[in-house]
């Protein structure tokens, strides 16, 4: 029978029970795989509900460092009878399973390499306590796969001995399980795998993190104290992650007293509505959510758009409209986050497309807020926020200071006769603001969401809040020129693609197929709205252009044409809307289609 045969090039997939404490081993295996210098992309694919649904854990190790999700399973770890015939059927031709041979079973495949390993009579054996079998169950096929793969057993080992650190009692048992794992595959199948794991050194400069974990720890670097949040999937860990780095770098060493505050709101509209009055206050303040979360926030977004107070909002987005799929990615809050709230509203956007980006545009978005005096949203996705990736370590300068804007001090209001809170002194539509008790005379005025003057008085006068909505307009395209520019990289083709976010991973590693079979383009990531002029010059200078989106009506496009005088002729959507992140199969596939047809290989021609 035939063998895949490899090298620190494959897909291994765990398919378990959700609640059985299997997304701790496989991650444990994931970073052991890390651990010997391999780039690795994990992803935990599971159900909305708590417990009882099947769950899956994918992992693709690539030496070349391609980091996006791969179609074809090559190792599956079958753990649940539940999901047996889906996961036999994605394993490739000659690829390996493996699954609990405590009951024999019969498969209808006579392609693939059948590994039973008798994983729950070897706990039975070996361990009294029922609820420990089935959490040792998980390590024992983690000692069998070290075998297996080739991967030093010590790495398990030196992470099992940090997980538990403290714990010591919980080392032993541990490593047993690991042990009989890898010795009953010695044993049993010795050569058999020929998928084998080589240390090598291609994980130097990187980190193993997901971008959730990397924008909580953004926000404490960014200066902010307050964190409100109403629990949300997938949003949930950025309030969780700047909790725990808050308790560890933001106490008072003299008094122990907490240097920040972080609430869980009642609703979302409370938990955005206390994340403005803290940064109207003086306080660096964020909240964190998903697309529902967005729709409730939308009416206080718009206050804090038109009253000019910073905010610094997450998006986490996963499926929708309503609930839609919690557990599942997305990139379809696109139009929703650039003009929420009603009326005429404009919001910044960031698009982080990996967890380093995470964390850079988290300290960035706090300083556009600031300098903006408006609402900046970082949108992010689930399979980017939720899941690990090898990504580049993240740098701080220590000279950095922060960006406050146009802040006025005592000594400011002291030198000014009148203020004018929504005057545009300066021409660039930025107004100044004042801390609350900053001066006992001077510095005071509404903060209103309603209809108002450069000083903040109420008036319902059409010109005076034409010219107010004209003037923020202004404060919006000051901002095009702040935000993260495009990355492009081009040749001067006719053809060219646009992607963003999450899509990022795959989109590498289908330009380089694309160009193996000869078909080159010129990309752009966009990382920000509103654009700038190079977005602009880019579908200007393109004859024809791909739009990579992960969403089903196509919202990035909508959005460009709404923004930019472009012809929608020359704008071709690819899109990916079931949930599970965009492959670079999926993207070269769709792309040499549509290429195939004859006005296009005429174009080509021409050019």
């Amino acid at each position: 029978m035939n063998k895949i045969n490899s090298v620190n090039e494959f897909v291994i997939k765990f398919a378990n029970v959700n609640g059985s404490g299997s997304a701790s081993a496989n991650q444990m295996f994931a970073k052991g795989v890390f651990r010997m210098g391999i780039p690795v992309s994990p992803k935990n694919i599971f159900p909305s509900n708590i417990q009882g649904l099947p769950t899956w854990f994918e992992v693709r190790v690539t030496a070349k460092g391609y980091l996006g999700r791969r179609e074809g399973v090559d190792i599956s770890v079958a753990m649940n009878p539940q999901s047996y015939s889906e996961d036999i059927s994605e394993i490739n031709e000659g690829g390996y399973l493996i699954y609990d041979s405590t009951w024999k079973r019969e498969f209808a495949r006579d392609d693939i390499n059948i590994i039973g390993i008798p994983l729950t009579q070897l706990c039975v054996n070996e361990f009294s306590n029922p609820k420990l079998r089935l959490l040792f169950k998980n390590i024992v096929y983690v000692g069998a796969l070290s075998y297996l793969l080739n991967i030093d057993k010590m790495v398990y080992i030196n992470l099992l001995s940090e997980k538990f650190r403290g714990k010591e009692k919980l080392i032993t048992p541990n490593v047993k399980a690991l042990e009989m794992g890898f010795n009953y595959a010695k044993k049993n199948f010795k050569d058999f795998c020929k998928i084998k794991v080589k240390k090598i050194n291609k994980t130097k400069g990187m980190i193993l993190t997901n971008g959730n974990e990397a924008a909580g720890l953004g926000c404490v670097y960014a200066g902010a104290t307050v964190c409100a949040w109403y629990p949300i999937t997938p949003s949930t860990s950025v309030a969780e992650s700047f909790t725990k780095y808050c308790q560890k770098l933001r106490i008072e060493k003299k008094s122990q007293k907490n240097k920040f505050a972080i609430v869980q709101a009642e609703d979302e509209l409370a938990a955005i509505g206390m994340a403005i009055g803290a940064n109207w206050n003086g306080s660096r303040a964020f909240t964190a959510t998903s697309g529902p979360g967005i729709s409730l926030m939308s009416e206080f977004l718009g206050l804090a758009y038109f009253a000019e107070v910073p905010v610094v909002l997450f998006d986490i987005q996963r499926g929708g409209p309503s609930t839609g799929m919690p557990t599942r990615t997305q990139q379809s809050d696109i139009l929703l986050c650039a003009y929420a709230s009603h009326g005429d509203t404009k919001h910044i956007i960031l698009i982080p497309s990996n967890p380093t980006e995470c964390f850079e545009f988290s300290v960035m978005a706090f300083d556009l807020a600031d300098r903006l005096q408006t609402p900046v949203i970082i949108l992010s996705d689930l399979d980017i926020g939720m899941n690990d990736f090898s990504t580049k370590e993240f740098e701080w300068d220590d000279k950095y200071s922060y960006d406050r804007g146009k802040v006025l001090s005592k000594a400011d209001l002291d030198e000014i006769d009148s203020f004018g809170r929504y005057l545009d002194v300066d021409g660039d539509g930025i107004p100044y603001r004042t801390y609350p008790g900053t001066h006992p005379e001077k510095g005071a005025f509404f903060t209103r969401g309603s209809s108002h003057d450069e000083y903040a008085v109420y008036t319902e006068d059409g010109k005076v809040n034409a010219r107010n909505m004209s003037r923020i307009l202004k404060k919006h395209e000051t901002a095009s020129e702040l935000i993260p520019k495009p990355i492009i990289k081009s040749s001067n083709n006719s053809i060219g693609v646009i992607y963003f976010g999450g899509s990022d991973y795959s989109m590498i590693e289908a330009l380089d197929n694309l160009s193996n079979e000869g078909i080159i383009l010129d990309s752009m990531r966009i990382r920000g709205f509103p654009f700038g002029d190079e977005v602009n010059d880019f579908i200007l200078n393109h004859d024809l252009i791909f739009l990579i989106e992960q969403n089903r009506d196509a919202q990035m496009k909508k959005l460009i044409l709404a923004e930019i005088n472009v012809s929608p002729d020359k704008m071709i959507s690819i899109l990916c809307f079931d949930g599970m992140p965009i492959t670079a199969s999926f993207i070269s596939k769709e792309i040499q289609s549509y290429l195939a047809e004859k006005k296009v290989q005429e174009l080509i021609k021409e050019k």
